[in-house]
């Protein structure tokens, strides 16, 4: 779960909308501190074979998800990664992504 102001977002539902865009090859979704939202979603994306990942698909992918889910549900920030940390057997390690961005944003969780 995210914490968006007062609204608590289901990472998942927003994995699931992403793992619909045609760029995207696997995806992990958590809350980012954020000053005056308290958090924001960030979407870590791996993208597929041959799909070069840059501001303009970012743009694109927000769009994307804009269109399907509430407003407070997209990413606000999206970060393209080489791959998804998992454990053994097989699930995605959210938990990494969430302490590299307490670390990154000075945040204490």
């Amino acid at each position: 779960m995210v914490f968006v102001r007062a609204d608590l977002t289901r990472d998942r539902e927003i994995e699931d909308c992403l793992m619909k865009h045609e760029a995207v090859a696997m995806v992990a979704v958590v809350g980012s501190p954020d000053p005056v939202r308290g958090e924001v979603v960030k979407a870590f994306i791996v993208p597929k074979v041959g799909v070069s990942p840059d501001e303009g698909l970012a743009a694109e992918i927000r769009s994307f998800v804009k269109t399907r889910l509430a407003a407070h549900e997209y990413p606000r920030e999206i970060e393209f990664v080489d791959e998804l940390p998992m454990t053994t057997t097989g699930k995605i390690m959210r938990r990494e992504f969430k302490k590299l961005e307490m670390e990154r944003k000075g945040a204490e969780g």
